[in-house]
């Protein structure tokens, strides 16, 4: 629970890096938010009862929140409520598997925020760098992992994209349905 909830508190602080109406305090909050989640999730999971692992992840949470309520989210929060909306499932596994997936579709039209995220984790690439954080936590990683039959990929893309959304990357039901395939 505490690896899944802290990646989708990273899930907001990602998403407010590109959102169209990100600023500088958004970003700064957002950044800090993301290294105080990857340096404070291993640290809970590896000693559960280490009160400053869970004070650095919280204070992470806090951060990714308040950028949260400051910005629109896109295609990574969408997909996260339409999945846990319509298929009834585990709102922050969903957003623990698919956040590495929206951080790649999102990866070439939003190289700063990829950046930024990139050096707040220490690695060199966003996405990958999520994934290994997600996998090191022993977190799910993949959307069958938490019951979704790749049988409902269509009708997931359909729903994801009745409405347009406020994203950096053109938001397509093929895009989509191929980011839930590689999910």
């Amino acid at each position: 629970m505490s690896a899944t909830s802290g990646i989708n508190a990273l899930a907001h602080a990602v998403e407010a890096l590109y959102a169209a109406n990100a600023n500088p305090l958004t970003d700064l909050m957002a950044t800090e938010s993301i290294r105080a989640l990857g340096e404070g999730l291993p640290a809970v999971i590896a000693d559960p009862q280490s009160i400053d692992a869970r004070e650095r992840a919280l204070f992470g949470a806090w951060l990714s929140g308040s950028a949260l309520a400051a910005t629109n989210m896109g295609i990574h929060y969408k997909l996260a409520h339409v999945l846990g909306g319509t298929f009834g499932l585990n709102h922050a596994a969903v957003h623990t598997v698919l956040l590495p997936h929206a951080a790649a579709y999102n990866r070439a039209v939003a190289p700063r925020a990829m950046g930024l995220i990139s050096k707040a984790l220490g690695v060199d690439d966003a996405a990958t760098g999520i994934f290994d954080l997600i996998s090191g936590l022993g977190a799910p990683t993949a959307l069958r992992e938490i019951g979704l039959p790749a049988t409902v990929l269509d009708q997931v893309a359909s729903l994801a994209t009745e409405k347009e959304i406020a994203n950096p990357a053109p938001v397509t039901t093929e895009g989509v349905r191929l980011l839930l395939e590689n999910a």
